[in-house]
């Protein structure tokens, strides 16, 4: 199930809000937790029983990390590593055996046994949230829950378990005991869930199917317009479909009562790489900050082991995606690219014009989303060939000019979408009217329904972020 499907807007979600709202508030968190476990068994039943393991397992290991730490540092500590290794043991078993397993029957003279392993939706967000639960226990910076239900809750809830945000226990540990709703929260909630559904259905799936048709083509038969529109409409694709469905996450967060800290600031604005990924799912940045960058030293060693850790960041980022080559090498090219910036490159880009700066900031990304959506390297590096102007390739085809002129109009609006300018031109607008508040209902209602009109004829849905 999805934010952008039709059963979950007129089914799952009223029904949820309908008991949350009355339960009593000792009963909310038991409500939310039925019915986002619900909502996770509607698509993966079977894994359902490996997230209540890692609800239990990681609520035991935490109760037993303080009260080691009553012993010993030390003591505690081994509690945590065997923590870390369960959990990281079950995310590396059913997210890399088979890519760990093929890579290694390719040179060994014997082969592993193949598992048709399917990947469980989520894993990689709630495996990062437990993980953060326990280390924060284990540094002294959350209290550790004693409630299973309150800790099943943070690990379950439907708004962010499948996509995201990675939220931190201790950023919600206070509202998990005690949180409070008004009818000002839950309409805010219910206009950024609006926001985020017209990214995710207007833009991003109509883009989206521009970029499914295009890469279809084959690549010796591909203009170099077509090329760059493949690698355009994935641009737009990816920042409107997951930043869609984090806005979507964050709506409905509030509409249960919970702020959640934001994934996206506009990253497509970005002057750098750098800049690039202090804007693009923050959470992900801000986890591997805390738990791998800083503990490993930081910025605060010498030259060397710095770029070290940022190596080790990025390659991690790169798997973190998916187990497959090209993610890897994704990881380490943003490992380079910042590394250069950092310790060169940044002094210079810094003093030219700011159009040249984004120029170079959106070069860097959209390569980079080339080596991201690819079946594999080779094909990565074909379609850049083909961009950049190698080998025997029309600059431009009937497909592409098709593409090109028939979307323009989209691709303008997402230009402006992908930026500030939009969300406060319809602020501004919406301002202007004698009743602003019955202008902004009218104003989201008509948003919400053709929403819904798109999805009622739409049979491209795809979300991106449920292979990661």
């Amino acid at each position: 199930m999805v934010f952008s499907s039709i059963i979950f807007i007129f089914a799952f979600l009223p029904i949820t809000l309908l008991l949350y709202y009355i339960a009593p508030e000792i009963l909310k968190n038991p409500v939310l937790l039925i019915f986002s476990l619900i909502f996770y068994a509607w698509g993966e039943p079977v894994y359902v029983v490996l997230m209540i393991f890692s609800i239990i397992f990681n609520y035991v290991m935490g109760l037993d990390i303080q009260e080691r730490l009553k012993i010993g540092k030390q003591t505690a500590k081994r509690s945590l590593i065997f923590t870390i290794i369960v959990d990281l043991g079950l995310l590396g078993f059913f997210k890399y055996y088979g890519f760990v397993s093929s890579n290694l029957n390719a040179v060994l003279p014997f082969d592993l046994p193949e598992i048709d392993v399917t990947l469980p939706v989520g894993i990689s967000f709630y495996t990062f949230q437990t993980l953060s639960y326990v280390i924060d226990v284990y540094r002294g910076e959350t209290k550790v829950q004693k409630n299973i239900i309150a800790f099943g809750t943070y690990v379950t809830m439907f708004p962010q378990l499948i996509a995201g945000p990675i939220v931190q226990y201790k950023d919600i540990d206070e509202q998990l005991r005690n949180r409070s709703l008004s009818g000002a929260q839950i309409g805010e909630g219910a206009v950024q869930f609006i926001r985020g559904l017209t990214k995710k259905v207007i833009f991003a799936n109509t883009i989206g199917s521009v970029f499914s048709t295009l890469s279809a083509q084959s690549i010796d038969e591909m203009s170099v317009l077509s090329a760059w529109m493949i690698c355009i409409a994935y641009t737009f694709q990816i920042y409107f479909d997951f930043g869609g469905y984090s806005d979507m996450a964050l709506g409905l967060g509030k509409m249960l009562g919970f702020r959640f800290l934001p994934n996206f600031d506009y990253p497509y604005i970005s002057l750098s790489a750098t800049e690039f990924w202090r804007r693009w799912h923050i959470s992900l940045g801000t986890w591997f900050r805390e738990y791998v960058y800083i503990p490993l030293g930081g910025s605060y060693v010498n030259p060397a082991r710095h770029i070290r850790n940022m190596f080790v960041v990025w390659l991690c980022t790169g798997l973190w995606h998916g187990a497959n080559w090209n993610f890897v090498f994704w990881g380490l090219y943003y490992g380079v690219i910042l590394t250069v910036e950092k310790y060169f490159l940044l002094r210079y880009l810094e003093k030219t014009p700011r159009i040249v700066q984004h120029v170079y900031a959106l070069l860097v990304v959209m390569i980079g989303w080339v080596f991201f959506s690819s079946a594999d390297l080779g094909t990565a590096c074909s379609l850049l060939g083909v961009m950049f102007g190698f080998g025997d390739h029309a600059l431009a085809d009937t497909t592409g000019l098709y593409y090109l002129t028939s979307n323009l109009l989209l691709i303008g609006i997402m230009i402006l979408a992908s930026g500030p300018i939009l969300h406060r031109a319809l602020d501004r607008i919406i301002l202007m009217f004698k009743y602003p508040k019955a202008a902004a209902v009218v104003c989201y209602l008509a948003m919400f329904v053709l929403c819904i009109a798109f999805l009622v004829n739409e049979t491209y849905n795809p979300f991106l972020y449920f292979r990661f």
